[in-house]
């Protein structure tokens, strides 16, 4: 008997067909030729008081608003982003800065043709920025959490978004909260060539990653006391709401699609509603906490646009996702030396054509469950984890994770400062 794991989610629920087409249309259009190998890096900074070591918030004096309104005149006044009149974010050719729940600053960098690539357009976005750091007494530090401030410290930006996620992950999670105002990421995000293409990098990419979190994890601290967890990010988003984080349902099923998948993402309650982009909504409240309600209960029958597109499926937030892109997502926030080493892994792993139909062949009949396994065998045993029946050393050569810097610092004023 095959058992397919797609066949028990959402049983009862059912999307509006339109949509569905409209969603994997939008995943075809990003497919590219295998000759367009391209990269998008986006590194998310805990910005903190010099002079105390404080996490900055948005609103307060001199405080992340203040920041990204001196640093407009570096940026595309046309790719400027408000939100009641609140700036929150810049964009220009290469660079975009946006802002995440707890005042975090991100910057998307890309799309790069080569890891190398990384060091310039990064040199490019702190050059703008560290001089409207200093002037406001503020410096960024790359570590997955904040060492010296808690969740409770930390207010929300003014953005209606993270406002009903807020309301909305304070009824249902363990560590919303805490991901939402304190912690920080590196994402890699890479190109697909087909549809069977895709779904083998969706599963490799589910597979390896929580390995390559512990080779690159950078997490020395948790509510201001040393972090006991190895790898604190995937304990966060593993118990924020798993229907919506962890592995793609099904995805290791051998009929898993395109169609799968963006069923998946229109039955999901959306527990955020964004109907900003919507002609037909007529209301004055656009974007509102919707716990239970789906994408067919709350958008026309018609094909969605694509605002509406990234909305819904921004509203997942698995190890890895698929939107027009695939975006890996299981890693700490990294200095830069780290995180362009940690963009060449991922190049290797996934565009170098032997490398990924070696992982290919050695992961050929994995399950979820398996996966699952190797999740908390490396978050119960550390070091001392065999994720698949493998020691670490024996992924470390396999999946060529050489030279990954660990002696880089996340913060420069604390050189000593590191994960155990």
């Amino acid at each position: 008997m095959t058992i397919r794991a797609f066949d028990y989610a959402h049983q009862t629920t059912v999307p509006n067909p339109r949509h569905v087409a409209s969603l994997v249309r939008f995943i075809e259009s990003g497919v590219k030729t295998p000759d367009h190998r391209g990269f998008g890096v986006e590194i998310e900074h805990l910005p903190i008081r010099k002079s105390t070591g404080k996490a900055v918030t948005y609103a307060e004096p001199h405080g992340i608003r203040n920041v990204l309104q001196a640093l407009a005149q570096f940026y595309d006044p046309t790719r400027e982003y408000y939100e009641d009149g609140h700036l929150l974010g810049l964009g220009r050719d290469g660079i975009s800065v946006s802002l995440e729940p707890g005042g975090q600053i991100e910057c998307s960098l890309g799309v790069l043709n080569h890891a190398d690539d990384l060091e310039a357009l990064y040199h490019e976005f702190r050059r703008d920025l560290d001089p409207v750091l200093d002037r406001f007494g503020i410096r960024l530090i790359n570590f997955g959490y904040q060492p010296d401030t808690s969740y409770k410290e930390i207010e929300i930006i003014p953005k209606s978004r993270y406002h009903a996620m807020q309301k909305y992950f304070s009824h249902i999670a363990r560590y919303g909260f805490c991901m939402m105002r304190a912690s920080a990421s590196t994402q890699v995000s890479i190109d697909y060539f087909s549809e069977k293409d895709s779904i083998d990098k969706l599963r490799i990419g589910t597979a390896v990653g929580p390995i390559l979190a512990w080779f690159f994890r950078n997490t020395p601290f948790f509510e201001k006391e040393p972090n006991p967890f190895p790898l604190l990010r995937q304990e966060m988003w593993d118990h924020i709401d798993p229907q919506r984080t962890d592995q793609l349902w099904g995805l290791y099923d051998d009929n898993y699609d395109w169609e799968h998948y963006a069923v998946d993402v229109l039955t999901t309650p959306v527990f955020i509603a964004d109907l900003s982009h919507t002609p037909e909504y007529t209301g004055d409240k656009p974007v509102f906490a919707a716990p239970f309600d789906t994408a067919a209960d709350l958008y026309p029958d018609r094909e969605l646009n694509q605002a509406e597109i990234n909305h819904l499926i921004s509203t997942h937030f698995n190890d890895v996702r698929l939107k027009n892109f695939i975006e890996l997502r299981h890693w700490d926030s990294l200095p830069l030396p780290r995180a362009q080493r940690l963009t060449e892994i991922v190049a290797n792993l996934f565009y170098d054509r032997a490398q990924f139909e070696g992982l290919l062949s050695y992961f050929d009949g994995l399950r979820a469950v398996d996966v699952r396994e190797a999740k908390a065998d490396l978050q119960a045993h550390g070091e001392d984890a065999r994720p698949y029946g493998q020691p670490l050393e024996f992924w470390r050569e396999f999946l060529h994770v050489e030279g990954t810097l660990d002696t880089e610092p996340g913060d420069p004023e604390r050189p000593d400062v590191f994960q155990k």
